[in-house]
């Protein structure tokens, strides 16, 4: 609900969470909200938690929190679809606290949402065959270091289904989704529609899914305006491409989708606030990834 939606960014904006600084108190406690979203979801651990230790340089370390949900069919499969947000931010600079309101607490309640969904739908019978790992990544603020320590996992044969303990490949894995600011409705595609979502990286998946997006947007009568370039601009679309979580993954040929509603003048500000949130707009661009996924 828009509700639940304004509740959960609210938490993650909150002084509690003093703007979500890697190895702060604060980014902390979002990364234990974030472990209790799982937890209700009842996603599977890694091993022992749902926390992998990213060692970024001596006396910082971060966290990324990972749980799966094994795919329905009645044969355990080795197909894999990452989704994945970062939840950290700037914190605290100078005194003054940056919220991050659309960077990135609106694509962390986006990705629990999505998870909740998931656990909601496999307990209801439906079926899907692919296994979806739930990752919210810490330090994308310092060079992207927990995708690439995610990266380094599956490069190193280090993450291993927690049904069979089996490792993951890199061929295992389908796609990957990243979700990084998608709340606003600031910098709309158009300026007639302001129910708009970018998604980047179409074209990496398999020709027969590329369609699916537009597909998906009609079936359920979302009627979203989706633009699959980065406002027009060939440029900026690779460049913009290449700028959070999906990175490791591109550069190594898995097929990764880059969902975002775009920078604003609010971005790496003090006040990218929940005021800014289009709460409406972003329940419907959830709905969208979930279909769609």
């Amino acid at each position: 609900t828009k509700e639940r939606l304004e509740w959960e960014i609210g938490f993650l904006t909150d002084t509690l969470c003093q703007g979500r600084a890697t190895g702060t108190r604060g980014n902390t406690e979002a990364a234990f909200w974030i472990h209790r979203q799982f937890t209700n979801a009842g996603l599977l651990k890694f091993g022992e938690s749902y926390a992998k230790r990213v060692y970024i340089r001596p006396g910082l370390v971060g966290h990324n929190i990972m749980g799966m949900i094994p795919g329905s069919s009645k044969r355990h499969k080795d197909s894999y679809i990452i989704i994945g947000a970062h939840y950290d931010h700037l914190g605290i600079l100078d005194g003054k606290m940056y919220p991050g309101a659309d960077s990135n607490a609106s694509g962390i309640v986006a990705l629990t949402s999505l998870a909740d969904m998931f656990s909601t739908m496999k307990k209801d019978g439906r079926t899907y065959e692919s296994n979806l790992i739930f990752v919210a990544f810490d330090a994308k603020e310092h060079s992207l270091a927990g995708s690439e320590a995610l990266w380094k996992m599956i490069e190193n044969g280090m993450l291993k289904d927690p049904v069979n303990g089996k490792t993951i490949r890199k061929e295992d894995i389908g796609f990957m989704v990243n979700i990084d600011q998608i709340g606003t409705t600031l910098v709309p595609v158009r300026e007639t529609r302001r129910d708009y979502i970018i998604m980047l990286g179409n074209e990496s998946l398999q020709p027969i899914k590329q369609e699916m997006i537009n597909i998906t947007n009609r079936f359920y009568s979302l009627n979203m305006d989706i633009s699959l370039d980065y406002y027009g601009s060939e440029n900026f679309t690779k460049v913009f491409y290449r700028l959070s979580d999906q990175r490791a993954f591109v550069d190594n040929k898995v097929p990764a989708v880059f969902f975002t509603s775009g920078i604003t003048m609010n971005t790496n500000k003090t006040y990218d606030s929940p005021s800014s949130i289009d709460f409406p707009v972003l329940r419907k661009r959830i709905y969208l990834i979930y279909h769609w996924i």
